[in-house]
């Protein structure tokens, strides 16, 4: 169930009607959803652009189309819209858009995989860097592959002894060691050149 206040169906239905009768209502959808990147996107629609999957919700003069797979990420959904001097602040609350921390028997690879999605990859961020999960061995190493400005990085090293590693080891006991499956060679735009 989304809730839209009142506010919001007003706000909606004056966007609504500003664009001349060819939009027929509001999609919502869920944009990386199940990761720290996830976000809400509003825009109009008319018929030609529904696929016939959305949930549809009635409101004060308009339907509010919520997109088929977002749907369970925007479960609980709050929009609302509060006035103000400069005009209003629409706000949309979605507490499963970014996904679920797994269970506590959920298995090595899915808390390893969660763990770089929701905190090592935005701390990467910052310079353009990502790392993915490569493998994991029978002994609980985690081998990893640097991606954007983290491959060919010249602190590639210090980023996942003194950064990654110990934030693993830390959180994920069966985690021993963390090592770099990267060909950094082949980096094409390292944040710090190899020296």
């Amino acid at each position: 169930m989304i809730n839209l206040s009142e506010g919001a169906q007003a706000y909606f239905l004056r966007l609504l009607q500003s664009q001349g009768g060819d939009a027929v209502g509001i999609r919502l959808s869920a944009v990386n959803p199940g990761t720290p990147r996830a976000d809400a996107r509003l825009e109009f629609c008319d018929h030609g652009d529904l696929l016939g999957d959305e949930w549809a919700i009635d409101c004060q003069g308009f339907t509010l189309y919520v997109d088929a797979p977002s749907a369970p990420w925007l479960e609980g959904a709050e929009i609302e819209f509060t006035s103000n001097a400069t005009g209003g602040q629409l706000t949309i609350r979605a507490p499963r858009i970014k996904g679920e921390a797994p269970a506590d028997g959920a298995g090595l690879v899915e808390r390893v995989r969660w763990l770089i999605e929701s905190e090592i990859n935005p701390q990467l961020a910052s310079h353009k860097g990502r790392v993915e999960l490569d493998s994991i061995d029978a002994d609980g190493v985690v081998y990893l592959r640097f991606g954007g400005g983290c491959h060919g990085c010249g602190m590639a090293d210090v980023t996942l002894k003194q950064g990654i590693e110990k934030t693993m080891m830390g959180r994920i006991p069966e985690v021993t060691a963390v090592r770099d499956a990267t060909d950094h060679s082949t980096g094409s735009a390292p944040y710090i050149a190899r020296g």
